[in-house]
């Protein structure tokens, strides 16, 4: 029994001198993984569109009268990415749209469209919701340069904020009709914006990010 107990004791002290070793779990995980991996402060991720789809600004939230471009990328830099869950930020550096067109009465074709006052703040939590602010004192902008029969117009339109949604599946972000406004332009340039994107597979370089 003496010699029993002696190792019993000697076993709960070797038990409690071991460092306490946790198995990694959910609360152990960045916001933002890439290959299982957190994605460093620092790191760039981008994203095209999603394969067979195309960014809008329609001048109805249900119609699909507007503007239409086949290319468009998205470029940012993650600035925070806590443990999950939680929120991880970024900063919005680039924005292009190409191949556009147009099918509104008048409008002959697209020249372009240009993102104004970056950068902005994206943010992404680990529910999935997207916001992109601008900074302080700023709004989200964007200049639509379009080709009339009376020539170059400038149709420039402003929103607060754009929210959209991060899924997993197929590491994606979407955009649903966000409601811009326009703030100057000739009246062939609708009075509102609705723009509707998906981007896939947002990466890190060429590793798909996965929000925790």
């Amino acid at each position: 029994m003496r010699t029993r107990s002696l190792l019993t004791l000697v076993g709960t002290v070797a038990a409690l001198s071991l460092p306490a070793v946790a198995p990694a779990s959910a609360a152990d995980t960045a916001v933002l993984t890439a290959g299982g991996n957190a994605v460093a402060v620092g790191d760039v991720l981008t994203a095209s569109l999603a394969s067979g789809t195309t960014a809008t600004l329609y001048s109805s939230a249900t119609g699909t009268s507007g503007v239409s471009c086949s290319s468009s990328q998205f470029t940012a830099t993650v600035t925070d990415n806590p443990t999950a869950p939680g929120t991880a930020t970024e900063s919005l550096t680039g924005h292009t749209f190409s191949n556009c067109s147009a099918n509104v009465l008048g409008v002959l074709g697209v020249t372009g469209i240009t993102v104004n006052n970056l950068n902005y703040t994206t943010s992404v939590s680990s529910d999935g919701t997207v916001s992109v602010t601008p900074a302080a004192g700023s709004t989200i902008q964007t200049t639509v340069v379009l080709r009339t029969l009376l020539g170059s117009i400038n149709c420039v339109y402003q929103a607060p904020s754009l929210s959209g949604t991060a899924d997993n599946a197929d590491n994606s972000i979407k955009f649903t009709a966000q409601e811009f406004t326009k703030v100057s332009g000739s009246s062939l340039c609708f009075a509102k914006g609705y723009f509707t994107a998906k981007y896939a597979p947002v990466s890190d370089g060429t590793t798909p990010v996965t929000v925790n």
